[in-house]
């Protein structure tokens, strides 16, 4: 049993040492596949969300809870809002890699589509949510102001104290658009540009008369407005109108008693525009991080809500840049299949390799077919190589003396027991060996033509 041991170690041995460059090689194809792909995304990543008290944030915080689960840290980075993720994303060397972004909120351009959208390195990852315009008044201003307890216009805000949203949200672009589509010059308003929260602080304190949200009703501030007395909510009764001037916009109702069904609010259908949330990623983002997030935004939007019912987002439709193809791809046919099956990043580490290792099958395949015979060689050569040996002794036989060659003989006989083969090729060995028997013979007796060669000379 210990012999046959150790002769399955020698093959395993001599196999081992015969296939190792062939193995070298194809872990160095792989290594360098590896490092071209790179299937293993970072375990960190910055998300730019907005105010504390927006949509944004409270999103943001999902987002991060599930991605958590596969092994991401999400760091989340409190905004102004959309005008100033997007800048983040834009900067150099920034340390923002995806960023929520609300439609129409690019004040450097004017972008209707993807397919006019100049090449910022931006990519979408899909649209999110609708983000409605939530402009707030108080009933009492308009009372004193308009003579009625509602607004109709944006025209008749004239001479109002109105807070259009902190710089860097993307609130002030789009207001500054509605504003001149209803031809509201902006020296006939008193425009406020404070944070969310000390703005909604004025407009219930009277020191502001009108507040202008824009943003997801999962907003805590503008669940709050919603139910307090005395804020009324501006009817858009132009929403259709406003869509089809604005591509980025899309009319909405929020209808009666969704906020409040046992009080009634809203008493009414309200209309509403909103533009569409989207999630923006630098071109340079890890697929396998885009491919996350866009599992994220399915399992968080998915939902039903008050302005979408379920299924409806996310979508990869009212996008200002184009999609990026990680989204693209999950949009036509979901989640990876290994992903149901193993962990993500295994899942995630074959899904991205297996191009490479195929690729790689078949350049090797053809160069495996070598290796038998190289086993072969390698072998047998340990046999062979001493027959050159064995045959000039033979040579000499007559030309020096017989003692001489028969030491010879005897130190090459000593070296050939000390070789070991495997099983299946004992033959060739025990074959030298009987041939090495055969050519002491012909010294210790030497043949007619031996002796006539000697007799010659």
């Amino acid at each position: 049993m210990r012999e046959g041991f150790r002769e399955t170690l020698l093959s395993l041995r001599e196999l081992l040492f015969t296939a190792a460059p062939f193995v070298l090689l194809t872990i160095g194809l792989v290594a360098l596949a590896y490092v071209l792909l790179d299937p293993t995304p970072p375990r960190r990543v910055t998300l730019a969300t907005g105010q504390d008290q927006g949509a944004y944030a409270e999103f943001g915080r999902r987002y991060a809870q599930i991605l958590r689960q596969n092994g991401i840290e999400v760091r989340l980075r409190p905004t102004a809002g959309a005008a100033e993720n997007l800048a983040l994303l834009r900067e150099s060397g920034g340390d923002v890699d995806i960023a929520f972004v609300q439609g129409g909120a690019d004040a450097s351009a004017t972008r209707n589509s993807a397919d006019d959208a100049d090449d910022d390195g931006l990519v979408s990852i899909g649209s999110l949510f609708h983000e409605p315009v939530w402009l707030f008044y108080r009933g009492d201003t308009a009372e004193r102001r308009l003579k009625t307890p509602e607004l109709t216009a944006l025209s008749q805000l004239a001479g109002w104290r109105v807070n259009i949203g902190a710089p860097g949200s993307g609130v002030p672009h789009l207001m500054a658009r509605l504003m001149e589509a209803n031809e509201l010059d902006r020296p006939a308003l008193t425009l406020l540009q404070e944070a969310q929260t000390p703005a909604v602080a004025g407009l219930l304190d009277g020191r502001i008369d009108a507040v202008v949200l824009a943003s997801a009703p999962e907003s805590l501030m503008v669940q709050m407005l919603l139910k307090t007395p005395g804020i009324r909510l501006f009817d858009f009764a132009q929403a259709e109108a406003y869509a089809r001037r604005f591509p980025f916009l899309g009319a909405v109702t929020l209808p009666r008693g969704v906020v409040d069904l046992a009080k009634d609010l809203p008493p009414t259908d309200v209309h509403l525009i909103a533009p569409t949330a989207t999630l923006l990623a630098r071109k340079s983002t890890h697929p396998a991080l885009i491919q996350l997030f866009v599992q994220a935004a399915q399992q968080v939007h998915a939902g039903a809500g008050w302005f979408q019912k379920k299924g409806d987002f996310p979508n990869p439709r009212n996008a200002e840049r184009p999609l990026s193809r990680e989204a693209q791809r999950f949009y036509i046919s979901g989640p990876p299949v290994l992903q149901h099956y193993l962990p993500f990043w295994l899942a995630n580490l074959i899904d991205r390799m297996w191009p490479a290792i195929l690729t790689i099958v078949a350049v090797l395949l053809p160069l495996s077919r070598i290796l038998p015979p190289l086993y072969t060689f390698r072998i047998r050569s340990r046999v062979f190589r001493w027959y050159r040996q064995l045959r000039e002794v033979e040579a000499a036989i007559g030309r020096r003396p017989n003692a001489e060659l028969l030491r010879e003989l005897e130190a090459i006989e000593k070296r050939v027991e000390q070789v070991t083969v495997p099983l299946s090729y004992a033959e060739e060995l025990y074959a030298l060996r009987a041939h090495i028997h055969m050519v002491a013979e012909r010294l210790i007796d030497p043949g007619p033509a031996i002796a006539i060669a000697q007799a010659r000379r």
